[in-house]
């Protein structure tokens, strides 16, 4: 019997014994396990359990358990880790769930205190104040770990200036596998007995076994820090020994001043391989980063200056930033003083490592081999070979990264779905470690080795220097508990990667796209405009991110963890809180789309006819509203009234139920003459005709004011919108054709006036009948209200306002439509001001179902609520989404409108 089998045999006994020896969180339930398999590497290995300890003692007490049961640990971060090293058999310590604290701050010895589990971005924003920020910043800053950083030593963008974490970091606070509690520093303290005896006889190896002149060598142990003439320094040695000698409970950690005056200054150059060129000669002029990017991974990004790469190389100080342009050999330059300007740039390089895996002109690059690093003054030949090398294997990447320090970052479109392919993939991988070596490099140069490269160090280190890893790791882990088959003695690089039995096709083959990276994983206060994940930032539960809801997908798929398929009640609990806001579609960097696999899901889940009857109410009532609207009308209004109506809908009774107006939209219109010939065709959505006529009123009165004649379908048209939240796929596609067969002939233009519904016509309708060429035409024909007057009447000045504004752009404005035409109507119209991000939380269906109502309230009060306390009473509340208004009234009493309604008002003259 294997390892794996053993653990899995022992889960009931090592969790009822684990549960009883801590106070923290013992899970060892499917949910727990499948969330747990994978990180952002192409690895999958099934944990037996998991363990969130809420301190050391727990930490600890589990250790002890798990070395009594020969159950080897893990200890896991955020879990971005691209070498597999966040993944385990055994049990995997949770460090984010309660370890997570920033324990001090000491500005004038400019040092912090810190628990393993706190998110990076955090420690930054809390030493700010003082002028102070943590040097090592990965592009995973806003969810990335301490505990993490220290496992795999990360650096990020500025380690030109200020290094690896190895160099930030005084003293850690470590357990062993057998319980031994550490305190690691500087001339020996802390080290386990032995080590230094240990080291003190390869004291020769230990000096001319590490390359030189390497900045970024960040593979195998580093071992050279215990020489006598380096300070025996034990936490250096221990840093980036990826959770295979211990686990730390806590460090301090050096901070480094922030610049005064940042000047973000953006070398263009002809290629890729001539900016790897210059960077090493930029070096000199004190930059505080130099990061590489190439056009293929630069899409659609404004502010470049001219070029076929770039160099974005940050400084302090307006000097130094002219310096460096009459520095550089580059082709063109720019200067962004602007922070915003600066943010939106740097957006496209943290990015990176999603958008990179989405090559130009289809298909998918994954990691594997990931973030080497040569010497700099080399980077520019070794790519040049590294290019020559893709090709003669057939293959695709994007390198991009931190080429002031020689290290390239770079997504593969490698073959791991074959035979073939995964063989590829090791003739590559081997191939491209000798070319590393012969150019003096270091197989990782960030993100550490994990599986993906450790069984290749022997190339770069050679046997006798490996074996000395080997016998450290003993010292430190006889037992061999920790982290096993990472770093020292691996897996084979090819061994349990994560596409393995993977259907080719399907939901799990869309949620495979997910490579981990986490973006969704930014809880708290959000920063930006960004609408992803609202659910994960209410509860801070990895099942309730996006990444989450894709491992349960892909595990529902392969059928090993989640056996009960589309039946699985473990993934429809997580998908429960998925508002449908879209917001991963476009803030996920590889496009995971979740609401459309929650869809799919829910149709799969509910398929049949006791799935049917399994169905909730609300699904049904709330599911069919357009149907429910047109068949009785006014007479909901009395229904909702009734004693137990919510209970009969199947909604909660906490909330008001929208009324029906008096009157819809096309009544009114249908009532009133026009002789101006129509320009576009305005849609009546569900919620404009029947909750809120008013916006449509408006919206006509505001186009006709702009010379543009309008017209309504020639019969009732429905975008399926409420159908597709609630999985009711078969009745979307239905109502979908009948308005297509209305819209047939239409070759106007359409102005959709609910965002929601504009979005489902864009997206949804077009990828649930790909083979009707009406719905691709339809959804290319739909316009929102400002991008109609932006785009058909493009001289038309709207009403002078001159009022602030507060309220919410729509998430699904936001994901799908874009909102930069509503920001130039507003401004000229003088509303100034900006709109909250976020999801409001309401989101159609879901405020109203029982057991949303905390989440609902957390999402309003991420961004929404906030913004309407600090706004002033004088501002506009603008909301073009019906779901917005009705959360801002329920929660806030305040009246939000449609932009169309306050520039109608505003044609009338001041109020």
């Amino acid at each position: 019997m294997g390892t794996d089998e053993r653990v899995a045999g022992k889960g009931g006994a090592l969790a009822a014994e684990l549960r009883s020896a801590l106070a923290g969180d013992v899970d060892f339930g499917a949910s727990a396990r499948a969330l747990a398999t994978m990180d952002a590497s192409n690895y999958r290995r099934v944990p037996a359990g998991t363990v969130a300890p809420r301190d050391a003692d727990d930490v600890a007490a589990a250790l002890e358990v798990c070395r009594r049961h020969g159950v080897p640990v893990v200890a896991r971060g955020a879990g971005t880790s691209i070498g597999g090293q966040a993944t385990g058999t055994g049990v995997v310590l949770d460090l984010t769930r309660h370890m997570n604290g920033l324990l001090s701050v000491d500005p004038e010895a400019r040092t912090a205190v810190v628990a393993p589990g706190l998110v990076l971005g955090r420690l930054r924003e809390a030493v700010r104040p003082y002028g102070l920020t943590f040097g090592p910043d990965p592009s995973t800053h806003s969810r990335c770990t301490l505990g993490g950083m220290i496992g795999n030593n990360a650096c990020g963008a500025h380690s030109v200036a200020w290094g690896t974490t190895a160099d930030n970091i005084r003293s850690l606070d470590v357990v062993t596998h057998r319980g031994e509690r550490l305190t690691l520093g500087t001339g020996g303290q802390g080290a386990p007995p032995g080590l230094l005896d240990l080291v003190g006889r390869h004291l020769a190896l230990l000096r001319t076994g590490y390359p030189a002149g390497l900045p970024r060598r960040i593979s195998g142990y580093a071992l050279d820090a215990l020489l006598p003439e380096r300070g025996t320094d034990v936490v250096r040695s221990f840093v980036g020994s990826e959770g295979t000698l211990g686990v730390v409970t806590g460090a301090t950690v050096g901070l480094v001043p922030l610049p005064a005056e940042p000047v973000l200054v953006v070398l263009g150059y002809a290629d890729e391989t001539a900016a790897a060129d210059a960077a090493a000669g930029l070096l000199p002029y004190g930059p505080l980063t130099v990061e590489g990017m190439a056009a293929d991974l630069v899409r659609g990004a404004t502010g470049l200056p001219r070029g076929g790469a770039w160099l974005f190389c940050e400084v302090d100080g307006e000097g130094a930033a002219r310096a460096l342009v009459r520095a550089a050999d580059a082709v063109d330059a720019a200067v962004v003083r602007d922070p915003a300007g600066q943010r939106a740039l740097w957006r496209i390089r943290e990015d990176a490592a999603g958008t990179a895996t989405r090559l130009p002109g289809g298909g998918d690059a994954w990691p594997g081999w990931e973030d080497c690093a040569v010497p700099p003054a080399r980077l520019g030949a070794y790519l040049r070979e590294f290019r020559a090398l893709l090709a003669e294997f057939g293959l695709r990447g994007i390198p991009y990264g931190h080429f002031g320090d020689g290290c390239v970052h770079v997504r593969v479109d490698f073959d791991l779905w074959t035979g073939k392919g995964v063989r590829d993939f090791r003739r590559f991988s081997e191939a491209v470690a000798d070319l590393v070596v012969a150019h003096g490099g270091s197989l990782s140069g960030e993100h550490g080795d994990g599986q993906a490269r450790a069984e290749l160090l022997p190339r770069m280190y050679g046997d006798e220097l490996v074996a000395l890893f080997g016998a450290v790791k003993d010292v430190w882990d006889p037992d061999g508990g920790m982290n096993p088959g990472m770093l020292v003695r691996p897996r084979p690089l090819d061994e349990g990667l994560r596409f393995e039995g993977l259907p080719l096709v399907g939901v799990g083959r869309e949620a495979a796209r997910c490579v981990g990276v986490a973006k969704c994983r930014v809880a708290g206060p959000s920063t930006g405009d960004a609408v992803m994940c609202p659910s994960f930032r209410a509860t801070g539960e990895e099942k309730h991110s996006t990444r989450g809801r894709a491992r349960l997908l892909h595990e529902m798929a392969l059928g090993e963890v989640i056996t009960d398929g589309w039946r699985s009640e473990e993934v429809r609990e997580a998908l429960d809180l998925c508002l449908s806001c879209k917001g991963c579609r476009s803030d996920c960097p590889v496009g995971v789309d979740m609401a459309a696999y929650k869809a799919e899901f829910l149709e799969r889940h509910y398929a049949g006819p006791v799935g049917r009857w399994r169905r909730p109410r609300s699904h049904w009532t709330m599911g069919g509203l357009p149907h429910w609207l047109d068949l009785f009308g006014r007479a909901v209004n009395v229904a909702t009234r009734l004693p137990f109506a919510a209970r009969l809908a199947g909604v909660t009774p906490t909330r008001p139920l929208p009324r029906v107006a008096a009157r819809t939209l096309t009544a009114w219109f249908a009532d009133r003459a026009s002789s101006r010939p129509p320009a576009l065709t305005l849609w009546p959505d569900t919620f404009t005709d029947h909750l809120a006529p008013e916006v449509g009123t408006a919206a006509v009165r505001v186009l006709e004011e702009a010379g543009l004649g309008v017209t309504l379908p020639p019969g009732r048209v429905c975008c399926g919108l409420t159908y597709v939240s609630t999985g009711r796929l078969g009745a979307a596609r239905r109502v979908m054709r009948r308005t297509l067969d209305v819209m047939e002939r239409e070759t106007r233009p359409v102005v959709v006036l609910e965002p929601s519904c504009a979005a489902t016509l864009r997206t949804d309708l077009p990828e649930l009948l790909p083979d009707d060429p009406r719905a691709t035409r339809l959804a290319a024909s739909v316009l929102t209200f400002a991008q109609a007057l932006e785009t058909l009447a493009p001289h038309w000045t709207p009403p002078r306002i001159d009022r602030p504004v507060a309220g919410q752009t729509h998430c699904h404005q936001h994901a799908v439509l874009g909102d930069a035409a509503d920001r130039r109507l507003r401004e000229k119209a003088g509303l100034t001001g900006a709109l909250a991000g976020g999801c409001c939380g309401l989101a159609g269906n879901f405020g109203f179902e029982p057991g949303h109502e905390a989440v609902s309230l957390a999402c309003a009060e991420d961004q929404l609520l906030p913004a309407l306390r600090t706004a002033p009473d004088t501002a506009e509340i603008l909301a073009d989404g019906f779901s917005c208004r009705t959360q801002i009234d329920h929660l806030a009493r305040r009246r939000a409108r449609h932009l169309a309604e306050v520039l109608a008002e505003g044609l009338d003259g001041p109020r």
